[in-house]
């Protein structure tokens, strides 16, 4: 049988990540103060991009309110023409892939305060072992992978890179390597993308599996060939490939796009200032939800230079190129952040409902709740719901709150029902608060306790809970008597 060649047309529709999306994604995982810094410097490098001044705001009549913030962002971008655009309902699931929560704010309101004191709004930033453990504990893992999973975070260092062997690992747990490294590939899933890895070439091949899955080339420069790199024989890589050198080069974009270090971004261990991303007031019987705006920028597209590029014979070619990229880019930023804007919304919307128990009487009435939930109130995916509570606030009438904090495993109560696990914590925290000072609860006494309330908890999990509480064991809770 003959071989024959032929040429063949196909039309295929794949999703590729521009530096426009890939913006679009880092602003959904900004805090409140760092989205603020972006903006910043965003208008200083982008002559077209401008805040709107006071006076015309007043003018206009149009209030930036907090719980409607969309409409405002829309009208002022609806004017810009530009070759790319970032649809309203923009599938953010497509580009986010697969957090231990910080201790809540609480604050005792008095008469007459409306926001805690500075010192109340005080935090320590969430380690990286922080953020994965409390990834781990909201999987689906068996009691033994639990085990495993936490031997590998604790090994894992500052740069989130894997510090230990699976076979160091496999002996600390009396498990076999095989399982380790099921656990292990199944970690390195978890955000942020690229942790877990055990040497460059592993972090870089993760996060360009998740981000450009259809990219054969950039995943095969990754994973066979990153010793061209590192040589920067690049004339040698396009040869041994067979490619252009433009197809190089848009591969090697992508991959300097990569975090080569993921775990930086928990490096600091310096208190932060809260600035709440979201309040949560009571009107009459229902609780409203509304984003904090204060000091955010009211941006829009200059009207200069919009007129200015009406009138091509005023400038050259190079000058009319750079006021449309700088125009795009500008869009671009605006859009984005109204769909970080409206994504925040949703998802507090929802946290609100699904926890309303919690609004109405406090931390002991909060539910079992994990990112599945949520993902299936606003139809997103987990991913983008463990992005979007990142480093976000919530202003309740009981407190400060990290929006992570409301997702939290459950205990099962005799009788088949479950409660939160920051409930049982709480429980344990008035327990100790009310002991004699001079006949402090053992754990093994306070699990005893907490089964006559029909939870059936372990010693060892109440001492877990203690100690993540910060609160001393029962013989250095002792008081002497004089």
């Amino acid at each position: 049988m003959a071989l024959e060649l032929k040429q063949q047309l196909k039309v295929t529709t794949q999703l590729v990540i521009t530096p426009q999306l890939q913006q679009a994604i880092k602003l959904l995982q900004l805090s409140r103060m760092e989205l603020l810094e972006t903006i910043q410097q965003e208008m200083m490098e982008n002559p077209v991009l401008e805040e709107v001044p006071v006076e015309e705001d007043i003018t206009d009549g149009s209030e930036s309110g907090a719980e409607e913030p969309a409409p405002e962002l829309s009208e002022r971008t609806s004017e810009v023409e530009v070759s790319e655009n970032l649809r309203e309902d923009f599938d953010w699931e497509s580009f986010l892939e697969e957090y231990n929560s910080g201790t809540p704010v609480l604050y005792e309101k008095e008469e007459g305060d409306e926001l805690p004191s500075f010192e109340q709004r005080l935090s320590r930033p969430t380690s990286l072992t922080d953020h994965l453990m409390w990834q781990l504990h909201l999987s689906d893992f068996s009691e033994e992978e639990v085990k495993i999973g936490e031997a590998i975070i604790g090994n894992i260092d500052s740069h989130g890179y894997l510090d230990a062997t699976v076979e160091e690992i496999a002996t600390l747990c009396d498990t076999s390597v095989d399982k380790v490294e099921r656990v292990l590939y199944r970690i390195q899933d978890f955000d942020p993308p690229g942790v877990a890895a055990r040497d460059l070439r592993e972090c870089l091949l993760i996060q360009a599996r998740n981000l450009f899955p259809d990219n054969e080339l950039v995943i095969s420069i990754i994973k066979d060939h990153i010793h061209y790199l590192e040589n920067k024989n690049y004339q040698g890589l396009i040869k041994k490939l067979g490619i252009s050198s433009e197809e190089f080069k848009d591969a090697l974009e992508l991959i300097l796009s990569l975090d080569p270090r993921p775990g930086r971004a928990y490096a600091s261990l310096e208190p932060q200032f809260i600035s709440p991303d979201v309040y949560v007031v009571k009107v009459d019987n229902d609780f409203v939800v509304m984003l904090n705006e204060e000091g955010l920028p009211r941006l829009r597209i200059s009207p200069y230079y919009r007129e200015f590029l009406k009138h091509p014979e005023r400038m050259t070619p190079e000058v009319r190129e750079y006021i449309q990229k700088k125009l795009s880019s500008a869009s671009w930023l605006i859009k984005s952040i109204h769909q970080r804007q409206r994504t925040l919304l949703r998802v507090a919307e929802s946290i609100v409902k699904l926890q309303r128990e919690f609004f109405e009487k406090g931390v002991e009435y909060l539910k079992p709740m994990v990112l599945r939930d949520i993902a299936v109130e606003v139809g997103m995916h987990e991913s983008t719901i463990s992005r979007v509570t990142t480093n976000k606030y919530m202003q309740t009438p009981h407190g400060i709150f990290e929006l992570k904090y409301f997702f939290n495993s459950s205990i099962r109560k005799t009788g088949g029902d479950e409660i939160a696990s920051e409930s049982v914590k709480e429980k344990i925290r008035a327990i100790i608060k009310n002991e004699n000072p001079q006949k402090p609860f053992s754990d093994q006494e306070i699990a005893k306790i907490l089964k006559q309330e029909g939870i059936r908890i372990a010693r060892r999990t109440v001492a877990k809970y203690r100690e993540m509480l910060g609160i001393l064991p029962s013989h250095k809770r002792k008081k002497p008597v004089f």
